[in-house]
């Protein structure tokens, strides 16, 4: 399932941010995933094994958009 998570991706997490905010961006890939909040801008970063546990929803990021 995280294979196929690239820089780019929205995603929608289970829980909300305390903002309120579901959807977040890939940022950074590697060890850990970069995330950043699209409500608040807030970064965080988890572990594969916690973003798998906690994402919801992946939403690609579309083809030709650079």
């Amino acid at each position: 399932m995280l294979e196929e998570v690239k820089i780019g991706d929205k995603l929608r997490l289970r829980k909300a941010h305390p903002c309120g905010g579901f959807e977040w961006e890939v940022v950074r890939i590697g060890a850990d995933f970069g995330l950043v909040c699209l409500t608040c801008e807030h970064k965080v970063f988890l572990s594969r094994r916690e973003l798998q546990r906690r994402m919801k929803e992946h939403f690609p990021k579309a083809a030709g958009t650079e």
